[in-house]
């Protein structure tokens, strides 16, 4: 699988050796090399704390709790990101059909998927489809 664009530039910028000694070589796959991890893999799925969910390579506050939904997928789902320019989206034709790619938009690193119309009862009929490797939560009463 091909390393993501490193034409762009971020705000968290590291060489690629940087990133595989900063990350496990499953996090790495997930959001250097834009994998996904086994669905129903990550216990972030329909954990109920309450807190923010940042990048797991950057750290960057990427989705509240608040967001998150049961969209029994496999994955955490969210509705909405915490600030629309948190991340960025990238056309990803892989998988035989188009799709939208999300990234952190801090350090460029593979979050995920966004889908529309699907049906969901939500504010904003998307559902991001996000690795919950690809993030860590940070509990609001911690």
């Amino acid at each position: 699988m091909a390393h993501l664009d490193s034409d762009k530039t971020y705000d968290v910028a590291k060489s690629e050796d940087e990133w595989r000694g900063e990350l496990t070589a499953a996090e790495y796959h997930v959001l250097r090399q834009a994998g996904t991890e086994r669905p129903g893999s990550s216990s972030y799925e329909t954990d109920p704390t309450v807190g923010v969910y940042a990048c797991r390579a950057c750290g960057a506050e990427l989705f509240r709790s608040e967001t998150k939904f049961d969209a029994h997928c496999g994955w955490p789902a969210f509705y909405s990101p915490l600030a629309g320019d948190s991340v960025e989206y990238v056309e990803d034709r892989s998988m035989f059909r188009t799709r939208t790619e999300v990234r952190c938009a801090s350090c460029g690193s593979h979050l995920g998927h966004v889908f529309e119309g699907e049906g969901f009862d939500t504010p904003t009929d998307q559902r991001y489809c996000i690795n919950g490797i690809a993030l860590q939560l940070r509990p609001d009463d911690a």
